[in-house]
């Protein structure tokens, strides 16, 4: 798999983007911080981008499945520089309508890349390395985010928010030109078969979840992290305030990002001697007892190491998620899949977002993190138990067929 160019230029990519998409992201909150007082509106702005992205998502499935991954890739790129110029003109009119222009494009770009990055994966690497590979991409993603922020907020102190756009801007030119080089063999007659048995509608893509079972039980399964990852940043900004320490935010936010690489790692030395589903199953029990041992937020090397076993977990359980859905869905609907997976991933991220803040003024931390280990508990045990059913279902066709 290492001597594949590709895999080489993807990652690079990933890390080059990532530099660019967190600077971003830093210099979006300096900008609102400066202009916009409410709280609430800074929310709404940060919701506009993430709702464009979920009403492109059905056509960026669509063209995703009737194009090269490769053009949408180069095309999604383009998109994200353009979008920056809309930045470039906000900071000079000092107006926020220019910067909701720009959290509203890039989103769109990003609704059309990353769908199309994972279903581009597939067909670079084989089968065997996809969990690895797999692992190895979200680790570079986890590490251009500490970075990013990190680069940043230095960056800030010594230059102005225009030059970090400039410094954004350049990243994803970067990315722009690696995607040029990239090499997919997408062959005719899987275009023919795509263009013979399928009209390219996005809802066609529905009927074929339905009917894989394992697939369904996946997509929700990933409730669980996303349980935790929702509101994230709400609790460690809670934590903080509790110990009236605003150094923990930074120590929570390295143990977990730390922890998640070691666990991305990890994944493929155990992947041998486990099952795809036995690895998700047990790592989601891990995440909801995580989840659970925030009720002892008063003790702070707890917490931080309670944030530590989540993200060793979760870099066990995502790449796993992604091999699964990478080789259970025909790869004819993987544009349209990847894309429902994103819409679906940003409404369940704002519900359990809009749902953290409600719970933490309601009822606090302590009972709010209970609430939803009690949850991910409950989630893993049904599916569990449907999945030993279904195993059990399809052992039986098997003899029945035998005979």
């Amino acid at each position: 798999m290492w001597r594949n160019r590709n895999v080489w230029i993807i990652l690079f990519g990933e890390f080059i983007a990532g530099l660019g998409l967190w600077t971003g992201i830093i210099g979006n909150l300096e900008f609102m911080q400066d202009k916009i007082p409410s709280d609430f509106v800074k929310s709404l702005i940060l919701s506009s981008g993430l709702l464009a992205g979920i009403i492109v998502g059905p056509l960026a499935g669509k063209i995703i499945d009737q194009t090269k991954k490769k053009t949408v890739m180069v095309y999604s790129g383009l998109g994200r520089m353009f979008s920056v110029v809309f930045m470039f003109i906000a900071i000079y009119t000092g107006s926020v309508w220019w910067m909701v222009l720009f959290m509203i494009s890039m989103q769109i770009s990003a609704a059309f890349y990353f769908p199309a990055l994972q279903s581009a994966i597939p067909l670079i690497v084989k089968e065997k390395d996809l969990l690895q590979l797999n692992g190895v991409h979200m680790n570079v993603a986890t590490l251009s985010r500490v970075i990013g922020t990190a680069l940043a907020g230095a960056m800030l102190v010594v230059m102005s928010l225009f030059m970090l756009y400039i410094s954004s801007f350049i990243a994803y030119f970067i990315l722009f030109i690696f995607t040029l080089f990239l090499q997919i063999e997408e062959t005719n007659k899987q275009k023919n078969i795509s263009e013979n048995q399928s009209k390219g509608d996005f809802k066609e893509v529905l009927p074929i979840i339905k009917g894989l079972p394992i697939i369904m039980m996946t997509l929700i399964m990933t409730l669980v992290p996303l349980l935790f990852i929702g509101g994230f940043n709400l609790m460690v900004i809670n934590i903080s305030e509790i110990h009236h320490d605003p150094s923990v935010k930074g120590l929570i936010y390295a143990a977990e990002g730390i922890a998640f690489m070691i666990g991305a790692f990890f994944i493929k030395q155990i992947s041998h001697k486990w099952s795809p589903y036995g690895i998700m199953f047990f790592f989601s029990v891990i995440i909801g007892l995580a989840q659970l041992s925030l009720y002892f937020v008063d003790f702070k090397l707890l917490t931080i190491a309670s944030f530590a076993v989540f993200g060793f977990a979760v870099g066990c359980f995502f790449p796993t998620a992604a091999t699964i859905f990478q080789t259970k869905m025909p790869k004819k609907y993987h544009g349209r899949f990847f894309s429902f997976r994103n819409m679906l991933d940003r409404i369940i991220f704002q519900i359990v977002l809009l749902g953290t803040g409600f719970l933490l003024d309601l009822i606090g931390l302590k009972m709010m993190v209970i609430v939803f280990g009690i949850i991910s508990l409950s989630l893993t045990t049904i599916f569990y138990i449907r999945y030993k059913r279904y195993s059990r279902e399809q052992n039986q066709k098997k003899d029945v067929t035998a005979v």
